[in-house]
């Protein structure tokens, strides 16, 4: 331990030199630092694989991300961990793949009886991910706001609608006086549905907010039409009842809302700044027609331990996790067809393999067992990590904490860290003095309407009472450094330009993956395991 307090100090005054942020697309690194065993180029080499156009995206059940997943497990036998996963290193999942057949499919407004056919590109497109059988929908909308129903701020906004047998329409956000971890639960489709289900609507329209878009609707369209994928077993369907799912495009929003006596600009204004949103019937009705395909898909979770030193506190474990999976091949942006992920996720797989490296190079001993785990369709829906949290290869409760890296993003000097659930546990408490240990500012997310904290797969272990944090290199409002995460968000998430010959900053990266080992290291080693703070709204996850 105290190897790595002094390594911990030595990193403080490498934090006050330049960081240097190089494009490396051929692998050069800066100079590596001498207060530290993670410099980055070990890492770097991991994401180059990963990301290579070989590998073609790394899609759910695709032969890209079964290479990937087999070099993953080539890095935890050198790294000497043993296998967890049931099957060897694996635990094989079992999925099925939906997609719609638009050449059959329609949508359409009518108003006063006369039809609107909508655009699948332009318009509105039928999700998959929700629509999961072939239907005929036509009938009333009503505007539900932003169609949430939460108890512990009495806040109902469908009180006193006639839903009955109606699509409900909302838009993407919550009020402000609604704490984000409330709001970010209230928001996953599951809990939204619950809701809309029970006052007897059979279908739901989401206007994204166009204040929190991280991708502009150009791109949405796109690939709107790539298949979506839940787990095969019914016990994870999570929204019965729901026969229709439409995504809207903002722009063409007002179409909704014609003679209903409102506008979408005025909606999206008050969304901006999460004021109440009215709540009303549309004078529009819609129809609709989706026809889907479904597919029979395998693919696995891959899970690693390295067992822990004490007689006892080793049969309890600390989970490091990522998503290896990405998107595949997508329709061409500039040319290019391969959605590589580099970052999104190559950067957190990278790390947990190099990680379990560094724990060979450098052992330290803890107390409780470390669990290395790399997710698959991470895209689809949080579903590998939903599959490993309710049938773990240990069990459940002898999981004290989950440290996931989803995106990282290591592309400004290392300053902030962004603590996703810093007010929420012990751990985070524990991330936040590390990071302040090391000379960077720990702060919580400065986007809220972004719900980041339940769109990865932290929110699978929390869901099941696990505390948990997600880390990212963060900025402040109103930096610089927010128009370059705002530009990365635009132009390279979920695009093709997400691969390695993007700027990286691989000192940075360097200084996340010191902090990532300490925060292990020392979960690992505490006396108590991680417990939820008193107020937290996650708390009541632990004592289901």
């Amino acid at each position: 331990m105290r190897r790595v307090v002094f390594l911990a100090v030595l990193f403080v005054f490498a934090l006050a030199a330049p960081a240097q942020q190089t494009s490396v697309p051929d692998g050069h690194a800066p100079a590596a630092s001498p207060v530290s065993h993670l410099e980055g180029n070990s890492w770097w080499a991991h994401v180059k694989f990963l990301a290579d156009d070989s590998l073609e995206g790394r899609n759910t059940g695709s032969q890209g991300l079964k290479k990937a997943q087999a070099y993953a497990v080539e890095q935890f036998h050198k790294a000497g961990l043993e296998p967890a996963g049931g099957n060897g290193f694996y635990q094989p999942l079992r999925f099925t793949q939906f997609q719609v057949d638009e050449s059959k499919s329609s949508l359409a407004l009518v108003l006063n009886g006369k039809s609107e056919p909508l655009s699948f590109s332009d318009d509105a497109f039928i999700s998959s991910r929700a629509t999961r059988s072939t239907v005929h929908v036509g009938g009333h909308m009503v505007f539900v706001g932003y169609g949430l129903k939460i108890s512990e701020k009495n806040l109902d906004e469908l009180a006193g609608l006639d839903l009955i047998g109606k699509v409900a329409v909302f838009l993407a956000g919550s009020p402000a006086d609604i704490p984000t971890a409330l709001a970010s639960h209230y928001q996953t489709p599951a809990e939204r549905w619950k809701s809309l289900h029970a006052a007897g609507a059979i279908g739901m329209i989401t206007i994204p907010n166009p204040a929190s878009m991280d991708i502009p609707w150009s791109r949405i369209s796109a690939n709107h039409n790539e298949p979506s994928m839940d787990l095969a077993d019914p016990e994870f369907m999570e929204t019965p009842g729901l026969q229709l799912a439409v995504t809207f495009n903002p722009t063409s929003a007002e179409k909704l809302f014609a003679g209903s006596g409102h506008s979408f600009a005025e909606i999206a204004a008050l969304g901006k700044d999460r004021k109440p949103l009215p709540h009303f019937p549309l004078a529009v009705s819609l129809q609709a027609s989706a026809f889907i395909q479904s597919t029979p898909v395998e693919s696995a979770n891959i899970v690693a331990k390295l067992p822990g030193s004490d007689p006892t506190l080793k049969n309890e474990y600390v989970v490091l996790s990522a998503h290896i999976d990405h998107l595949g091949i997508g329709a061409p942006i500039n040319g290019d067809r391969i959605y590589n992920g580099a970052m999104d996720n190559g950067s957190g797989s990278a790390l947990v393999m190099d990680m379990a490296a560094s724990f060979k190079a450098y052992p330290e001993q803890t107390k409780r067992s470390i669990l290395f785990l790399l997710v698959t369709a991470e895209e689809k829906g949080l579903l590998g990590s939903k599959y490993f949290a309710a049938h773990p290869t240990v069990p459940i409760k002898s999981i004290v904490a989950d440290v996931n890296v989803d995106m990282f993003l290591p592309i400004v000097p290392l300053k902030i860290l962004t603590v996703q659930g810093i007010d929420e546990s012990d751990l985070g408490a524990r991330a936040a003095a590390i990071a302040q240990s090391m000379g960077v500012k720990p702060i919580a997310d400065p986007e809220p309407l972004r719900n980041r904290f339940i769109r990865s797969d932290q929110y699978s272990f929390i869901k099941k009472g696990v505390p948990s944090v997600k880390v990212d290199v963060g900025f402040e409002l109103g930096t610089p450094e927010q128009k370059i995460f705002k530009d990365w968000l635009t132009n390279r998430y979920h695009a093709p330009s997400d691969d390695v010959n993007q700027p990286v900053d691989l000192q940075t990266a360097a200084g996340y993956e010191e902090f990532t080992r300490r925060l292990l290291i020392e979960t690992a080693n505490a006396d108590a395991r991680p417990q939820w703070k008193q107020d937290s709204f996650f708390r009541r996850f632990a004592t289901n």
